[in-house]
């Protein structure tokens, strides 16, 4: 991943981050640690699709436990017991 520090974005402006977000993602570097990533348009409308298509995939998991009977009901306090966690 690109990085730039901050105090060139400050000098530059946004050209600094122009010039690398072309290159693909981009960390922020303050006080010598990565703090903020920059991604384009793109990659982040990419990350969004892919979120999303893997909490449906969850979501289709779940239903299909709950179809074949591999979910089991009950209280907190079964749950408690059956971890062993009750003192």
């Amino acid at each position: 991943m690109n990085a730039i520090p901050a105090q060139e974005i400050k000098r530059r402006g946004i050209a600094a981050v122009d010039e690398l977000i072309a290159k693909g993602d981009l960390h922020v570097i303050r006080n010598n640690q990565p703090q903020y990533v920059v991604l384009s348009e793109a990659r982040y409308q990419e990350l969004i699709v892919a979120e999303q298509e893997a909490y449906y995939a969850r979501i289709r998991a779940s239903l299909e436990d709950v179809r074949q009977g591999r979910v089991k009901r009950g209280t907190a306090d079964d749950l408690i017991k059956e971890l062993g966690l009750d003192e």
